[in-house]
């Protein structure tokens, strides 16, 4: 029996952590993933690292990969809150988390979107960072267009016509040329 001055459980969570830690830091680096290290309490293991993604729609996911005592949580900004059509959007997102590996859609309190994650110290092995990171980069790269279209059609549209009327380049507004040159709205 244990007594209630014993630091047991705080040694054990201290040692979980510092090997989640060091096991996320090898793998960030052996992977040549962008990083930074933002935060670590040395003496229970917690640490903080920032990460950045590549992307093809998104060109760049940023990630706070967070360490603690007994979870590593995952936080992916994905796009800042919507211009318009705050229920369609959201309905999107809720769809989609059905369909999605490890992470899901939330909402911060300024309704910015955010891809979320919160995995076991003992489930933080390469395999399962680089399964949950791939789920991070797919899914935040896969869904951004949608996500502005659904609710930035309206700003997609002053742009795309204050392109137009100038002779400027409308290239980085391509992926919805379509509904655009149609007059209409996204599908």
């Amino acid at each position: 029996m244990t007594s209630p001055e014993s630091t047991a459980p705080e040694s054990t969570a201290g040692t979980a952590a510092d090997t989640a830690a060091e096991t996320l830091r090898r793998y960030l680096v052996d992977n040549e993933v962008e990083h930074r290290e933002i935060g670590a309490a040395i003496d229970n293991g917690e640490a903080s690292f920032s990460v950045t993604l590549p992307g093809e729609k998104k060109l760049q996911t940023p990630v706070r990969l967070d360490v603690g005592r007994h979870a590593l949580g995952v936080h992916a900004f994905v796009c800042r809150n919507p211009d318009e059509n705050h229920a369609r959007v959201h309905r999107w997102l809720l769809e989609r988390n059905l369909r999605m590996y490890a992470v899901s859609f939330a909402v911060d309190r300024h309704g910015d979107i955010y891809l979320e994650a919160r995995l076991p110290l003992s489930a933080v092995t390469p395999d399962e960072l680089d399964r949950v990171l791939g789920s991070v980069l797919a899914n935040a790269d896969e869904s951004f267009n949608a996500i502005l279209e659904l609710g930035f059609a309206s700003s997609i549209r002053k742009e795309w016509e204050w392109r137009v009327s100038r002779g400027e380049s409308t290239r980085n507004l391509d992926a919805f040329r379509g509904w655009l040159e149609a007059g209409d709205g996204p599908a």
